[in-house]
């Protein structure tokens, strides 16, 4: 039978099938992406975390409250005429209440969060990885929103300082954009990160806070294992020792021991969550974290050398030093 053709029921004749429309890509490249703005999904009394971490958030959200007092009363709208923005960086490792945050944040402020993944912005095309981010901003300021790049490394990270592709080229001038439209916007943007140690300087720079995410100390760990787990759940678990047994875990962790353990009991047709399935399904999150650091550390590292400037080939030392000059600006 040829190909792209079918044979009617009713008679032997071959009927062609229509080919599907197919865009070409010149079309697909002017699609341009839509972000919308949606409604904060925690407020701060959902989130638990140490106090220290906790005050810091506070400052955050009552920075709209004492701005009037700081900028006007005080003056420093004279001195920091280009700091009324403030950029906000939560780092620290994963599960540990970033996300949330951002849309406590949100919350408090009485505003939609926009919510942008690297990988919703980034594109296959030149040049319009950048125009997906002034439309970010551009979206965020006609909406009154919080603008909240998750993973921000990945739109952070270091510029290429020796570039030698195409690639090169649209990774620096997607960092150079960010650059400007951050020294620009005069509002809230928050950041969050795992990976803190792979920001550019030029990006460290230009955000107001820094705000380190730890795992829970005992006593969140004692509060979180009580959020998590339901009053309607039977169990015997004792909150106090479990969460003195283990620690090294996040609160989402926790969420997923609960969630897993639940589930465990469910289908073994037990009629109580026994405390030995939480310490079991705890001890699997360990297990794996440890085999998790047991890969990166195995991984082989290259120690980067010292090479003193005569031995760097002129032009390429000049490109390096003019980066490095644009980058302090």
């Amino acid at each position: 039978m040829p190909i792209g053709k079918r044979i009617d029921n009713s008679a032997d004749d071959y009927i062609e099938k229509p080919p599907a429309p197919t865009k070409s890509k010149k079309e697909e490249k002017k699609e341009e992406l839509v972000f919308i703005p949606e409604d904060p999904k925690y407020s701060l009394d959902d989130i638990i975390l140490p106090k220290d971490v906790k005050d810091k958030i506070l400052d955050i959200v009552e920075y709209n409250e004492n701005s009037e007092k700081v900028f006007k009363i005080w003056g420093l709208e004279k001195t920091h005429k280009y700091s009324k923005r403030i950029g906000i960086n939560l780092y620290g490792e994963s599960g540990t209440g970033k996300t949330m945050a951002a849309h406590a944040i949100a919350n408090y402020l009485k505003r939609k969060i926009l919510l942008v993944n690297y990988a919703d912005i980034e594109s296959k095309y030149v040049g319009e990885t950048p125009k997906n981010i002034r439309r970010v901003f551009e979206v965020g300021k006609e909406s009154k929103s919080i603008i909240f790049f998750d993973e921000a490394d990945a739109i952070l990270s270091k510029r290429v300082t020796n570039m030698s592709n195409a690639t090169d080229v649209s990774v620096n001038q997607t960092r150079s954009v960010m650059l400007m439209l951050m020294n620009e916007y005069q509002d809230f943007i928050i950041f969050a990160t795992n990976f803190i140690q792979n920001f550019d300087p030029a990006f460290m720079r230009r955000i107001s806070m820094h705000v380190e995410f730890k795992l829970p100390d005992l006593e969140c760990r004692k509060q979180l294992w009580n959020m998590y787990i339901p009053k309607e759940m039977p169990n015997n678990v004792n909150i106090d020792e479990i969460s003195e047994k283990f620690d090294g875990i996040s609160g989402s962790d926790i969420s997923n021991a609960v969630l897993n353990s639940a589930f465990k009991a469910a289908r073994r047709k037990l009629d109580i969550v026994d405390k030995e399935l939480f310490y079991e399904a705890v001890n699997d999150i360990l297990a794996s974290k440890e085999a998790n650091k047991k890969q990166i550390i195995g991984k082989t590292i290259v120690k980067k050398e010292e090479v003193s400037e005569s031995e760097v080939p002129k032009d390429i030392l000049e490109s390096v030093k003019k980066d490095e000059k644009g980058s302090e600006k």
